[in-house]
């Protein structure tokens, strides 16, 4: 491996981005974070120039935020996870081109807002709502299969990278992604949950429900929790027909 590596970034603001080289020296099992710290610490670019320091958002260094995910060689991924020396060795290319998602609305260099991703959260009620009462007994029994499903849907951090690698996400679609969809059947597993299962699925019987997935199946190629997001949206599109007809066929004075 070489002794120096390029990291090609595409920084800037809405309205003017342009691509930036920085040459820095490679060191054992340094990732991306590392990277740009360094570059924090010494902001000069591969023409010698002093710019101004990139900008990018990171928490907590070991892939349970969500917050650092960016395009590394345009494949959505977490960028603290992402070794210098893999990446190298995988595409034979001392260059790493590094960009911000572009199906969010851009702040600066490689950050995103990603608030859609918490307003669909809330548009599909992703939690549970409790009564100030407090029960020191035993909770309802779940199943070890069911307990492993939900625990598997549990470890999404609305990184994005789904929504990022999503067809159907894009300036001309609600789409609310399989993000928000996955953590609608999460909540809903759940025995209390369950009480409130239609304040999640009649949000995602309209526009920008479940109709609107095109079964492209990408966001299960880049999810880095490897959530089953597919069987996901395959069980919520089940969960939003029955209850479709349960809407159809009950009495208005019916509770839920």
């Amino acid at each position: 491996m070489d002794e120096t590596y390029i990291l090609r970034i595409y920084r800037g603001h809405p309205g003017h981005q342009y691509w930036e080289e920085f040459e820095l020296k490679w060191h054992p099992m340094a990732n991306i974070i590392s990277a740009l710290m360094e570059i924090q610490r010494h902001p000069v670019n591969r023409k010698g120039e002093k710019v101004t320091p990139v900008v990018w958002e990171s928490g907590c260094l070991e892939e349970v935020c969500g917050s650092c995910s960016m395009l590394i060689n345009g494949y959505p991924r977490q960028a603290c996870t992402a070794l210098i020396e893999h990446i190298v060795k995988q595409t034979g290319s001392s260059i790493i081109r590094l960009a911000p998602f572009t199906k969010f609305p851009l702040v600066r260099d490689l950050i995103v807002d990603r608030s859609r991703m918490f307003e669909d959260l809330k548009r599909v009620h992703a939690w549970i709502d409790v009564d100030s009462t407090y029960n020191t007994e035993s909770g309802p029994r779940i199943s070890p299969e069911k307990q492993k499903i939900m625990y598997a849907l549990s470890t999404c951090m609305t990184c994005g990278c789904c929504l990022e690698a999503c067809p159907q996400v894009n300036d001309h679609s609600k789409f609310v992604g399989p993000a928000a969809i996955s953590q609608a059947r999460l909540f809903n597993a759940n025995p209390v949950g369950h009480t409130q299962r239609a304040l999640r699925l009649r949000p995602l019987m309209e526009e920008g429900g479940i109709s609107d997935c095109g079964n492209n199946q990408n966001c299960v190629q880049v999810c880095p929790k490897r959530i089953p997001l597919t069987d996901s949206i395959a069980a919520i599109s089940r969960d939003v027909t029955l209850q479709s007809l349960d809407d159809l066929f009950s009495f208005p004075d019916r509770e839920d």
